[in-house]
């Protein structure tokens, strides 16, 4: 059985455990807090850093999310999702490396340092200009993607892949930080409440962090 080493608002864990359900992949969640750097884990990954997926009966250890991802996509033919030609899956990881990168730099890491780090290790206040700028280019960010949903089906096209899923995996973690205002963004929204409705997302949905809530639209499938 894989083990997956991640904690709850880690969006590269997000993105896995939303491909391994939609594979139908099974594995065992390990809360992991990387920045307590636990010798074993460690071990594991000495980057130090979440997710990875283990399997000690194979002694099999995927580090990073991309990798993991693309392991699955080769070893695994159910639910295919960097499909179709290659232009198609070009524009694929194209989208995947936007909101992994791009995505997480500007809106996902900002949220995540000012309102669960600060709080849970540093045990000190946010900073109201790093939000309003996270929230700021969150908006830019999902502008982008209403404007894909405006011209395609899902985000890289006529089914959905791992760009999809890349991207709901960081909007989520954004969404339960409360960094996204999604007043302006019906096309956007629209597409999201697609996914908090797939059995593989609802787990996510369910989880909290410790101390940290997020909003009361969070979890609504509706919202």
């Amino acid at each position: 059985m894989w083990q997956l080493y991640q904690f709850p608002l880690c969006p590269f864990s997000r993105k896995v455990r939303l491909l391994l359900s939609e594979k139908g992949v099974g594995y065992d969640l390990i809360r992991e807090n990387p920045w307590e750097h636990r010798e074993e884990f460690q071990n594991l990954n000495p980057a130090v850093r979440t997710p990875v997926l283990h399997n000690p009966e194979r002694q099999i250890t995927l580090v990073d999310s991309r990798a993991i991802c693309e392991y699955f996509e080769e070893t695994v033919d159910k639910a295919p999702m960097i499909n179709g030609t290659a232009t198609n899956r070009a524009e694929i990881r194209r989208l995947v490396a936007l909101f992994d990168e791009n995505f997480f730099a500007d809106v996902t890491h900002p949220l995540l340092d000012e309102r669960m780090k600060k709080r849970l290790i540093y045990r000190q206040s946010p900073d109201s200009r790093i939000l309003r700028e996270a929230m700021r280019l969150a908006n830019a960010h999902l502008d982008y993607v209403d404007y894909l949903i405006d011209n395609r089906p899902w985000l890289a096209g006529a089914t959905m892949s791992l760009a999809d899923l890349t991207a709901a995996a960081q909007i989520s973690v954004a969404d339960y930080l409360g960094g996204i205002d999604w007043s302006q963004h019906e096309q956007a929204r629209g597409w999201y409440s697609v996914f908090k409705s797939r059995p593989s997302f609802r787990p996510l949905l369910s989880e909290r962090m410790d101390v940290i809530h997020p909003p009361s639209h969070y979890a609504d499938v509706n919202a």
